[in-house]
């Protein structure tokens, strides 16, 4: 593992193994045991979209590693200006020890993995979100005791999300299901990709691909950078929520998650969300662990 552009670079043993020492981590902070691995690193955060939990557990999560986070926004790079990214990296290659990127094209991602020498971390992109699906199946295990053979269920944007979560659950052995209107679906490659290695249901049916579900998951309407599409998004989207009747069809004992923000009313109500904040708020926390195992894996 020299870094983590997506869940589709990882085998199945690096993804628990990550998973293993998350928990690893956690248990060690909440026993206050000190895990100061990478005394000495540094990484670089390049945020091109904004942040709370994604800024917040990367730099508090390096602080108790024992290294330091410089926040690089564009006004602090000469990339905001023109620079190319390939010059950038070449730079920072020289004072960082690695660097984690929130950002719109997953190309640039690619081509600071491509052009630096040292571990890139993709915060975020359009095309998929690694760091969040890693917090995501290490709280599903918490929760359920094992992955393999859950069904997980994701209602809404066949975006980002959805394409880290189909990865990410075919590769630990789930059962994937994707309620999306038809003009939202997922990247095409992803879910060939999963008919070929698991089992992946597309459908725009919302209480068949709910249906006996363990896990149900919901994200946002419309994502960072989408604000100009946001009326045509809650047309398009209507009915695409995580409420009762939702429920009524999953399991008994389903969780359900939410990678925050919640726009309650919207894609899951206040009473669902309520209901199972415990689960959304432990899968926040769990951003911290799992980059803190993604960065000790890459640096120490």
């Amino acid at each position: 593992m020299k870094h983590l552009l997506k869940l589709g670079d990882l085998s199945t043993e690096e993804i628990f193994g990550i998973l293993n020492l998350a928990d690893q981590l956690k248990y060690e902070r909440k026993n206050g045991i000190g895990h100061q691995y990478l005394k000495g690193k540094h990484l670089g955060m390049i945020f091109q979209k904004s942040s709370t939990r994604t800024r917040v557990s990367f730099e508090v999560g390096m602080d108790e590693l024992g290294g330091k986070a410089l926040f690089l926004s564009d006004r602090d790079l000469q990339i905001g200006r023109g620079e190319p990214i390939k010059d950038t990296v070449r730079v920072l290659s020289r004072y960082l020890d690695a660097i984690m990127i929130r950002t719109f094209a997953q190309q640039d991602v690619e081509d600071l993995a491509k052009y630096g020498s040292i571990p890139i971390i993709n915060g975020l992109t359009d095309y998929c979100h690694p760091c969040q699906v890693l917090a995501d199946l290490m709280t599903i295990r918490e929760y359920k005791g094992s992955l393999k053979g859950l069904k997980l269920c994701f209602i809404g944007d066949g975006n980002n999300m959805a394409n880290s979560l189909i990865v990410g659950g075919i590769k630990v052995g789930m059962e994937v299901a994707i309620a999306c209107p038809d003009n939202y679906r997922p990247d095409a490659d992803i879910c060939a990709w999963a008919q070929k290695n698991g089992k992946l249901t597309i459908t725009s049916d919302i209480e068949e691909a709910a249906r006996n579900a363990d896990v149900l998951y919901t994200d946002v309407w419309a994502s960072m950078g989408q604000e100009g599409e946001k009326k045509v998004r809650e047309a398009a989207f209507a009915g695409f929520c995580v409420d009762a009747r939702v429920m009524a069809v999953a399991k008994q004992d389903a969780m359900v998650l939410h990678c925050l923000p919640a726009h309650r009313g919207e894609e899951i109500t206040d009473e669902v969300f309520e209901a199972h904040a415990q689960e959304i708020f432990d899968e926040a926390e769990n951003r911290l662990h799992a980059q803190k195992a993604v960065l000790v894996k890459l640096l120490k």
